[in-house]
């Protein structure tokens, strides 16, 4: 059974990246992309390239965490109600656990808790020789919207 809220498509997906305002966002800047939906999960990618890089030649810890952030934060969103709710990230923690410098890296989001004011993800990168290089865990704020938009 389908934790979201309703139906998502990879094209709502990529109609999120360009930003509310049509004028990108860190997603697009990073080539992260949500690339599969499953009953529970979802599915990003980001390209391991120099652009990623720290000064020693290996994808920074703040690219890992900007893409775990982004998977967990879309998947958040997409379990709630979006006409009442949003969600935002109010924490989040990673372990890098093996180095990546090229390829392609594939990070899942799966729910921890699913709460009427906050859920927790568990989200997993793997490099392209699906190696776990990254741990990550985020708790997103459910928060009621008001009249005006956020």
């Amino acid at each position: 059974m389908s934790i979201w809220f309703t139906p998502v498509t990879l094209e709502q997906c990529q109609s999120l990246d360009d930003g509310l305002a049509k004028k990108g966002t860190l997603m697009k800047t990073l080539g992260i992309e949500i690339t599969e939906i499953g009953e529970d999960y979802l599915v990003a990618t980001m390209p391991a390239t120099p652009n990623h890089h720290n000064p020693l030649g290996i994808v920074h810890g703040g690219a890992n965490v900007a893409l775990a952030e982004t998977v967990a934060s879309y998947a958040a969103n997409f379990v709630v109600d979006n006409d009442k709710f949003y969600c935002v990230g109010q924490e989040i923690n990673a372990n890098h656990l093996k180095a990546s410098r090229n390829g392609l890296l594939t990070a899942i989001a799966k729910p921890v808790h699913l709460g009427k004011r906050s859920s927790v993800w568990e989200v997993r990168i793997m490099n392209s020789r699906n190696e776990l290089c990254c741990i990550s865990r985020m708790t997103a704020a459910v928060v009621e919207k008001q009249n005006s938009h956020v």
